[in-house]
Parts: structure tokens; C-alpha cells; sequence
């Protein structure tokens, strides 16, 4: 036993000369002291970070190195050799591809020149120097492969707006709040705009002024984090300040003298007993409405709606835009968001996340004008929007309101814990969103009767209504262990618990009752319900460092649902070096899922939509477990299943000049869409279901292109530093590459919304000058031609009796080339942004940004397919016709009835000031 003790003691006595303990503080170059600065033992997941006055206190390897990162300046790297380390940290200028990254590795964490993987950084400042009012429209302006715009035609996508990465859908980007999955948004997007048929995370509640970074993984990434990752992953890194503050004031209007805008958050800091930390964030906004309708024609308005053309033309003399309100509608939202951790122990960790966000957006349906709803049909109209009056009556036509409130929520609570080497993460995440609708000046038009005789509606109908809503929750746990095994090989290990709720909320009876609501139909008792699933998912991750310079990572996880049972995927990406890091080449091959969504699943209902040449109509959706597709024998929807493919190059030929090319291919196999509305009839009994479209695993696609990253910074210029930054995307490829499955119809509209309405390359251009104590920066963002076949437009598309596809035996639509076939193609435009900054003093700073300063807006042509199409170009008359189908009557004359590749709204001035405290 003594031996034992002896050499027990030698042994302690060993590891303790073998480790140092490290101190000391973090400065910029103005000796201010910089809280919440990363400092990482080089090569593992000891890390500690900076407390309020810059202080640290760090135990590492004798002979180990520190990196010390902070976003927005340099970082650098110290050897650990002496007790007192003091470090003073110089700001960037621009993009650090030094930055330690914690975003697509289950290992240790590395700098982005290390990383096997593709991987944007943006800062705080880089987000709120667009001068956009929210995180999402920030992003469109900043990397080339995100796209984002506000629809037409809102209805509930008014609440947020569909975004994509690389032109994948919102449902394939996994967004993660300090690498944790936020919660889905309870939206369907069900208009015929792009992003059709899929949901996304709300990133729009997410306030800018929380966000330390935001690392963007441009690779599939389902093998380390699971379902929804086919595109890539969004890690957004919150705020760790923990005494400096700040508080903003922002203000903004459009060149028309609307959309205005006032918004005021603040962003600050405490301490939280010895060791830890609380940083909270308040942001209020108001945006009011900006609209955009377009001149209304007579003609085709007349012809719609079979009115007299005199009647037509004497209403649009008063009203030249029939009333419409369409553009950008009145957004009010409340933003909440603490960040906090606290030390426990040496060695164990609290952590803990939670935000709340409320929005109220008030929009407007289409007009119905008096010839749209005569009172020669329903003469107490004049009774609810007239004057009462039968003899005289002021009766003009109602206008419909679209009014959402949308509430969304997330949390995390975490510890983390190291113990002989072993990082042991352990967390608990809940989340929701939750939206609900209400519908004002309208009516119930039905004919229903009571036992008594009398009409319940028409009449008597009244003119507000509840359309119900629908909620999502999920419920997340995640426990993740990774250790460095030697200085060559890492590794990770973990699971994941996930269980998911989704619930469509019943509207009141006379809103979906017979016709339901005029414009908005609500939710019917037998489409409402409460929907469950969980799923439970395993990985294993491990890095091996070959060499210094050569790097292999491998990733194979397992998943499973309990409704579709399992998955498993896999990833290998590797990374090689040289020239003394000045060049990395990278690549990666992975395998993916993405498990169809409970919204896509479930989702059923009545949906009022145009149709070119018919007005307004009412179809439906049916869900995959109905009986009505049961019946006419709809598969169940099965998880998609990717093969993704990425090959880089990164070169830092010298201190301030960098350069990324990243090759992606992307294949989906069973790719989930909502098809096309057909008249469908059971084929054995011959029984009617109705005009409906429903989801299935339709089709093979493929997405391939390019990105490119570069920046040049600290150019001497006078007295002043000049930057510049160049990046883009290019798509090569992005198309269905198989026959139709499972009895899908997908038209050409469908096909534009999912693979040709957004930009086909998107490229920004920026430079900044930095000049006492001015800022100016110059941006130039290129939005590429995007196309659309919309519905009404005539095309060589052969349909039956009943407006269904016609197809042959693979499932290809038939074609008649002696028709004529149109699409329209948005003409590729250049967007500029001016940012001027002025530190008024150490504290202050007035920064004023004109968004869109020469006022570019959409311009759109129309394209013909075959020879027939040219020939009906060539008609004036017939080009009119077809203008206003896909306007409604021009309506939407900017914008089309489906969307375009960036905003209408023109120029915006937006001011703001910053306080720091």
C-alpha cells in the first residue's frame, strides 16, 4: 500500500508540473477592456471566456498555446509560458478567416482556415451595417446564397417571409441559437410564391442587436445534427457581455413618404453573483404599411368578373387601383432575450438561453369592388359597408383585413462539465410559435338556413371573424461528449431526444361555416387537431489530424421517428494545407434526410386563392392520413434522402487579403411538395373528392453551383483604411432529375416556385473606408435573372376536362408544341446601399443608411418557349391578355401575382442612433 501512495503521489506531483495556470486581461488597442473575448487552449475544448473587465483565468498543458478571439477584431495566439498573459486585440477589417468556429464538428473546435467545412462569419456590426430593421433581410444583403422577399399577396405569410440557401427551401437550413435547434415556425407556406409547401424557423423575431456572430455552415450537416440540414446550418451566438451596454435608436421611411419605421432596443449586461454573467436584450418596433398596388385595367377587370364596362371604368376613375392595398403591411413586434452562464465549479459550467417575441401585423385581402360584389346580389351590403341607403346608396365596394398576431418562444438550460479530459454538454430546449388570425370587414356570403327559414348569414353575417390559427412546439434534449484523445485524434459522441406537437387551431363557426369568411376561410372542426411525434437520434463523430496540415473527419448518426421509423447517415470531409497555410483545399461527401414535417403531414384545409381568368376560388388540401386519400390512394410521406458533395479552395496569399471557392452538389431523392390542384375522382367508385392538391414525395432534384468569399482590408488610403469584399453564388444546376412518383401532378408554376423564381447568381460587392472618426461603406448587391411559369399564362401543358395534367407512362407532362407556351423572366438588377457612420464621441455613434439608393425596382418580360409563343408576342392586344392574368388585372403590375427576387418597395432612409453606456 505504500508503494501504491508513493507512486500515487509521484504521479499527482507529475500531472501538476505538467499543467500551468494562465491569467491576465484582454484590451483593445484603446485600452478599453473587452468582455466575453474567447480564449480556446489551441487544439482542444478547454476554453474560457473574458468577464467584465477583460480578466481571464485559464489552466493548459505546459507548452500549450492560446487563441484569443473576439468578433470583430484580430485574433491572436500566445504561448502559454509564463503565468501573466496580457493580450491587446487590434479590430478587423472584415471577415477573419482566423475566427474560432464552434458550428459543423462534434470535436474540438478550430479556426475557419482549419475547418474541413465552408463557413460564413458575420459579426454584430457587419449585420446592423445593412441598416435593415430585421435579422433576415440583414442576411439578404450579406451572403449570396440566402434569399429572402416579401410576397405579393400575404394573407399569413405576412407574419414572415419564406427564405432559402441555395435555392433549397426554408425547410432544408437547421437554424441552431448557441448551437442548440430552435423551434420550427407554425406556418405553412400554401401560396403559389416560392417556398411553397414548406416551413422554416421564424429568424425574423430574432433580435439583431442579441447576436454576437452568426456562423453559416454552407454543407449538409444532417450527420451531425439530424433532420433539416440538407442545405446547411444558421448557428446564431448570442451576446455574453456582462457590464457594457448599449441602446439604439432607429428610424426609417420610403422615397413614397411611407412604410415608416421607429424602433428603439437596448442591449446590456450584469453580473450574476462571483462567476457569473446575464446579458439581456429589450427591442421595440412599429413599421407602418407601404403600398405598392398598381393601375387597375378596366377591361380585363370587366371581363373577370362579367361587369359592365362603364360601371368599371367609372369606379377605377375614382379609384384607379380598385381599392387594392398590396406591399409591405404594418408590423409592430416586442423582442425579449437573455443570455446568462455562471461557473459552478473549476470545472463544471451553467448556461442558459430564453427569448420571447410578439408580433402583431395587420394586412389587407383583395378588394371587392361594387362590380366584384354588386348590390344587385346582395343588396344588404349596402348595410354593412354603405351608407344603409336603398334609394341613394354610397355602397363602394369592402376591403377584408388580414390581421395575425404571432407569439414565439425558445429556451435552453445546458451545463457543461470537463473531467479527466472528458467535455460532457448536457441540455434541456423547449421552443413554439404560435399564430393566430382574425379577419375584419368582411362577411360570410352563404346561403344557410336556420329551422326557422331565416338566413344565419348574408344578412345577418357578421362582419369579424376568428379564422383560429395554428401552433408548433418541440421539446429537445441533447447530451454531447467529445474528447481529445492525443494531439491527432478527437472525438464526439452524443444523442439527441426530440418530440414535436403541432396543432391547428378551430376558428369560430361562421368563419369557415358554407363559404366561411370572405377572403380568409377559417379552420373547419374536422381539419383541427393536436399531432405528436417523437424521435430519438445517436452520433458519432471523429477528427484525425494526419499531419498538421492534413486533416480527415468522419460522422455516422442514427435516427428514430416514431412515425416512419429510422435513418442512418453518414459524413467524411478532409482538409489538407500548405504553403505555410496560404492554401486549403477541402471537400466533403455526405448523406442527409430530412423528415417531412408535421405541418406537411397534417396540414388540411380550404384556401382562397386567384385564379387567372376566374377570379377568386376556393380549393383544398388533404392531408396524407385522410380518408379522401386514402382513398384515392395517396402514399404516406417518407423522410427525403440526400447525397451532398463540396470540394473548396481557400487561399490567404498574404495578411490582408483572402479567398474562398466552394463547389456544392446537392441530390434529394423523394423530395416533399404540395402538387398541383386536380379534380380528383376515386378510381374504383368512381366518386368525386373535389379540386384539391395534396403532399407527397413527388420527384429526384438536383442543386449544384458555386460560392466565392474574398475581402481585401487596411488599405492605406490618405489617412483613412480601405476594404473591399466581393462574394457570390452561382447556380449551375437546380431541376428535377427523375419521373414523377406517387401519382404527383406538378406543373410548370410549380416547378418555377421551387427551382427558377430565385436568382439564378446573386453577387455583392462592398467596399468601406474608415477615416477618423467617419465610416463610409458602398454596397452593391447583383440580384440574377429568376423565372416564373405562372398559372394563367398559356402554355403547351395538355390538361383533360377537369384541368388536370395530362402525362405519359413516366410521368412526364404531355405538350402540345402548336399552342403557345409564355413564362416571365425578371430582368437581373443591381441594388446599391450607402452607409455613412460618425462617432460623435467614444459613446455615440449616428449612422445613416439609404437602402436601394437609386430606387431599382423589379422589371419583368415575358419569354415565349416555342414558336408559337413568338408569334403571340407579337400581338399587342394578346400580350395585354396575358399581362393581366398573371396581374390580376395589374393589380400587381411590380410584382406579379407570385413574387419577384428582391423588394418593390424603392429607396429607404433609415437613421439610427447608438449609445453605448
Amino acid at each position: 500500500m505504500k508503494k501504491i501512495a508513493i507512486l500515487l503521489f509521484l504521479f499527482s506531483t507529475v500531472l501538476s508540473f505538467a499543467q500551468r495556470q494562465v491569467s491576465g486581461t484582454v484590451k483593445d488597442n484603446t485600452g478599453t477592456p473587452l468582455p466575453g473575448v474567447n480564449i480556446v487552449e489551441k487544439g482542444t475544448n478547454n476554453g474560457v471566456s473574458t468577464d467584465i473587465d477583460g480578466s481571464y483565468k485559464i489552466t493548459v498543458k505546459e507548452g500549450a498555446s492560446l487563441i484569443f478571439t473576439y468578433v470583430g477584431y484580430n485574433s491572436a495566439t500566445r504561448l502559454a509560458n509564463t503565468s501573466q498573459i496580457d493580450v491587446a486585440l487590434s479590430e478587423e477589417g472584415g471577415q477573419n478567416l482566423d475566427e474560432v468556429v464552434v458550428t459543423g464538428s462534434r470535436t474540438a473546435a478550430r479556426s475557419n482556415t482549419t475547418t474541413a467545412l465552408p463557413i460564413d462569419i458575420l459579426s454584430s456590426k457587419d449585420l446592423t451595417s445593412t441598416g435593415q430593421a430585421t435579422f433576415d433581410k440583414a442576411l439578404q444583403y450579406k451572403i449570396p446564397s440566402f434569399n429572402t422577399v416579401q410576397t405579393p399577396v400575404n394573407d399569413a405569410t405576412s407574419l414572415l417571409d419564406p427564405y432559402e440557401i441555395r435555392n433549397m427551401g426554408p425547410s432544408r437550413t437547421l437554424i441552431l441559437i448557441n448551437g442548440k435547434r430552435k423551434n420550427l415556425s407554425s406556418l405553412l407556406y400554401v401560396q403559389t410564391s416560392p417556398g411553397r409547401g414548406e416551413t422554416g424557423a421564424d429568424i425574423s423575431a430574432i433580435p439583431t442587436d442579441a447576436i454576437e456572430r452568426v456562423e453559416i455552415l454552407r454543407d449538409g450537416a444532417s450527420a451531425q445534427y439530424g433532420s433539416d440540414a440538407i442545405a446547411g446550418v444558421m448557428n446564431i451566438i448570442l451576446k455574453k457581455n456582462a457590464s457594457a451596454g448599449q441602446v439604439t435608436v432607429r428610424s426609417g421611411i420610403t422615397s413614397e413618404g411611407d412604410g415608416e419605421m421607429l424602433g428603439v432596443s437596448l442591449n446590456s449586461g450584469t453580473t450574476v453573483g462571483e462567476k457569473g454573467f446575464l446579458n439581456y436584450t429589450v427591442d421595440f418596433s412599429k413599421v407602418n404599411l407601404a403600398n405598392r398596388p398598381g393601375t387597375v385595367d378596366a377591361e380585363g377587370d370587366a371581363g373577370d368578373f362579367g361587369a359592365n364596362l362603364a360601371d368599371v371604368q367609372a369606379f377605377l376613375a375614382k379609384h384607379p387601383d380598385a381599392g387594392n392595398i398590396n406591399g409591405s403591411p404594418e408590423t409592430a413586434a416586442a423582442k425579449f432575450l437573455i443570455n446568462g452562464g455562471s461557473d459552478i465549479s473549476d470545472n463544471t459550467k451553467l448556461y442558459y438561453n430564453a427569448a420571447y417575441v410578439y408580433k402583431k401585423v395587420n394586412s389587407f385581402a383583395n378588394f371587392r369592388t361594387p362590380y366584384w360584389r354588386p348590390l344587385a346580389d346582395e343588396p344588404y351590403l349596402n348595410d354593412f359597408f354603405g351608407n344603409g341607403d336603398p334609394a341613394n346608396p354610397s355602397y363602394e365596394g369592402y376591403g377584408p383585413t388580414f390581421e395575425g398576431n404571432l407569439s414565439d418562444y425558445n429556451g435552453t438550460l445546458g451545463f457543461k462539465n470537463v473531467k479527466n479530459g472528458w467535455n460532457t454538454d448536457a441540455s434541456i430546449t423547449v421552443g413554439g410559435n404560435k399564430q393566430t388570425y382574425s379577419v375584419n370587414n368582411s362577411l360570410n356570403r352563404s346561403s344557410i338556413l336556420d329551422e326557422d327559414g331565416n338566413e344565419i348569414y348574408r344578412e345577418n353575417s357578421p362582419i369579424s371573424f376568428n379564422p383560429g390559427g395554428t401552433s408548433f412546439n418541440h421539446l429537445v434534449g441533447n447530451i454531447d461528449i467529445s474528447k481529445i484523445l492525443s494531439d491527432k485524434i478527437s472525438i464526439g459522441f452524443g444523442t439527441e431526444f426530440r418530440s414535436e406537437y403541432f396543432t391547428v387551431i378551430e376558428g369560430d363557426q361562421a368563419s369557415w361555416d358554407g363559404l366561411g369568411a370572405d377572403s380568409f376561410a377559417g379552420n373547419r372542426p374536422e381539419n383541427s387537431g393536436k399531432w405528436n411525434r417523437y424521435n430519438v437520434g445517436v452520433y458519432f463523430d471523429v477528427a484525425y489530424d494526419i499531419t498538421k496540415d492534413f486533416l480527415i473527419n468522419g460522422t455516422v448518426r442514427h435516427e428514430e421517428y416514431s412515425d416512419f421509423g429510422g435513418a442512418t447517415v453518414w459524413k467524411a470531409s478532409t482538409r489538407y494545407k500548405f504553403l505555410d497555410d496560404k492554401i486549403t483545399l477541402r471537400g466533403s461527401v455526405s448523406t442527409g434526410f430530412r423528415a417531412p414535417t408535421l405541418h406537411q403531414i397534417y396540414t388540411q384545409k380550404s384556401q382562397y386563392s386567384f385564379v387567372p381568368g376566374e377570379g377568386i376560388q376556393v380549393s383544398g388540401i388533404v392531408n396524407n392520413v385522410s380518408p379522401q386519400a386514402r382513398k384515392l390512394g395517396v402514399n404516406q410521406l417518407q423522410p427525403e434522402k440526400s447525397t451532398n458533395i463540396t470540394v473548396g479552395l481557400g487561399a490567404k496569399p498574404f495578411k490582408d487579403f483572402n479567398i474562398t471557392l466552394d463547389y456544392y452538389n446537392i441530390k434529394i431523392e423523394d423530395r416533399v411538395t404540395l402538387g398541383d390542384k386536380q379534380y380528383e375522382v376515386v378510381p374504383t367508385t368512381g366518386e368525386v373528392i373535389g379540386n384539391i392538391a395534396y403532399f407527397s414525395n413527388a420527384f429526384d432534384s438536383r442543386t449544384s453551383g458555386l460560392d466565392v468569399v474574398a475581402s481585401y482590408n487596411n488599405i492605406g488610403l490618405g489617412e483613412g483604411k480601405l476594404g473591399f469584399n466581393l462574394s457570390g453564388n452561382v447556380t449551375f444546376e437546380n431541376e428535377r432529375i427523375s419521373g414523377m412518383k406517387n401519382n404527383s401532378s406538378f406543373s410548370d408554376i410549380l416547378n418555377s416556385l421551387t427551382f427558377t423564381s430565385r436568382p439564378k447568381t446573386k453577387w455583392i460587392l462592398g467596399a468601406n473606408y474608415e477615416i477618423g472618426k467617419f465610416g463610409f461603406s458602398l454596397n452593391n448587391t447583383y440580384f440574377g435573372k429568376s423565372t416564373f411559369n405562372q398559372d394563367g399564362l398559356v402554355s403547351n401543358e395538355v390538361r383533360d376536362g377537369d384541368g388536370n395534367l395530362v402525362r405519359d407512362a413516366s410521368g412526364e407532362t404531355v405538350r402540345d408544341d402548336s399552342q403557345p407556351n409564355l413564362k416571365t423572366e425578371f430582368i437581373a438588377k443591381i441594388v446599391t446601399d450607402l452607409g455613412v457612420n460618425f462617432n460623435a464621441t467614444e459613446k455615440l455613434t449616428i449612422a445613416l443608411n439609404v437602402n436601394n439608393l437609386f430606387n431599382v425596382l423589379p422589371e419583368w418580360k415575358f419569354v415565349a418557349e416555342n414558336a408559337a409563343g413568338e408569334a403571340l408576342l407579337a400581338d399587342p392586344a394578346a400580350v395585354k391578355g396575358q399581362s393581366n392574368l398573371i396581374t390580376f388585372n395589374q393589380r400587381y403590375s411590380r410584382m406579379t401575382y407570385d413574387g419577384s427576387h428582391f423588394s418593390q418597395l424603392g429607396t429607404m432612409f433609415n437613421l439610427s442612433l447608438n449609445y453605448k453606456f
